[in-house]
């Protein structure tokens, strides 16, 4: 990409804009963040579910918001390559010290897709690569708390832990659930090990909040070795908060991001280290996944998609149509060395189908509103993705 170094203007005012707009939007991501801990506190679970499907609707709006603001004040929808081009090179001026840089570009391709032809859908305009790194951002609040029970004891530091998150409601008994943490986490060791100088428990800065529960995510350090826990907190019947239980093994920890589950609600600076530091606990977890659990639905999207990209770029063989009953509204298809699902909204439905194209999408949407617990799963939508025709099997399926 050959950019002229000339000052331009209008550019400037434009990527201006643009990042004001998703500044616009990750604040209010935050506040949803920040009111999941209240409406916790308050038992207040119908103000939960419409928190999240307010969240939801909110990056859209955003873009809608923003795109419409750009054509209607910068004459966006006709500006010439290079403004164009040189619109991402400020842009990404913009995202020097940023603390959610890779989220800010998802932005960008957002608007900029809805204005571009899809010919332009490549890096000279868009960001289908990232262009500026996440790593080591610092964060205030920071993005985990380490805390060092050589020093205090185990149990206190456990019990500060607990105490730090400032939950503004009374713990049935403590002590009693501190006790039988430590008892699990004991039994689970078979016997506490010896502790090492750099022995400490790092803890996730924010509670994950998600329908009734609110969840502590951590690990243990001791030497070389790791220890990963996540810790679900829960309202009794009187009110009053319990620790659940505590969950020890990766494997269980990961289930509670399986996208068959409902979005977290969590107040994040540098989303990319909470990223990070989970990575750690479940390091078979695509960070595509991580960020679409956090609620952070359109990032996950672009990071799966670059992952498909590079995966067929590295990769032989083709799309199939998927086995079994051929469904009347989707066309379902997999690619064999991919762990995905692939589904189209076909353009003819079959007979006994009374629904449009628009009521087959409402209803995924509201897949995504609800905890998802048993069948259905999580759906990353796209419109107008193109992938490579070589790819599809012409073979035709007999079942």
């Amino acid at each position: 990409m050959d950019i002229s170094t000339a000052q331009n203007p209008l550019a400037k005012r434009i990527a201006e804009a643009m990042i004001d707009g998703f500044n616009r939007h990750y604040r209010l991501i935050r506040h949803y963040g920040r009111q999941a801990k209240i409406l916790f506190e308050a038992a207040d679970w119908k103000g939960v579910q419409t928190a999240v499907r307010e969240r939801i609707r909110s990056y859209d709006d955003r873009v809608d918001e923003t795109t419409d603001l750009l054509c209607a004040q910068f004459g966006a929808s006709s500006l010439d390559n290079e403004t164009w081009q040189q619109l991402k090179l400020l842009y990404i001026g913009q995202l020097i010290n940023h603390k959610q840089p890779e989220l800010a570009e998802t932005f960008f391709n957002s608007v900029c897709t809805k204005i571009l032809h899809r010919t332009y859908f490549h890096n000279d305009y868009i960001f289908t690569r990232p262009a500026a790194s996440t790593e080591y951002i610092d964060s205030y609040p920071p993005t985990y708390s380490s805390y060092y029970p050589l020093q205090r004891g185990l149990r206190e530091t456990i019990t500060q832990i607990v105490f730090d998150f400032d939950w503004q409601r009374p713990f049935e008994d403590l002590g009693r659930d501190v006790d039988y943490v430590m008892r699990t986490v004991e039994k689970s060791l078979g016997g506490w090990p010896q502790a090492e100088a750099n022995a400490q428990i790092q803890v996730l800065y924010s509670a994950f909040y998600r329908n009734k529960a609110a969840y502590i995510f951590g690990k243990a350090v001791n030497g070389h070795l790791e220890y990963p826990f996540a810790i679900p907190v829960l309202h009794t019947e009187e009110g009053k908060l319990v620790l659940d239980t505590i969950l020890l093994d990766a494997w269980r920890i990961s289930l509670l991001f399986s996208l068959s589950r409902a979005y977290f609600m969590v107040d994040m600076e540098v989303p990319s280290g909470y990223v990070q530091f989970l990575r750690t606990i479940m390091p078979n977890k695509p960070r595509s996944e991580l960020y679409t659990m956090l609620g952070l639905g359109k990032q996950g999207k672009t990071l799966f998609l670059r992952d498909l990209m590079q995966h067929l770029r590295h990769s032989e063989d083709k799309f199939i149509v998927a086995p079994g009953i051929r469904g009347l509204v989707m066309l379902v298809f997999t690619l064999p060395s991919y762990p995905y699902v692939f589904k189209i909204i076909k353009d003819v439905f079959g007979a006994s189908k009374e629904m449009d194209r628009d009521t087959v999408k409402a209803k995924y949407l509201l897949v995504k509103q609800v905890d998802r617990v048993g069948r259905m799963a999580d759906t990353l939508e796209f419109s107008h993705v193109s992938l490579p025709k070589n790819r599809f099997s012409t073979t035709k399926s007999n079942t």
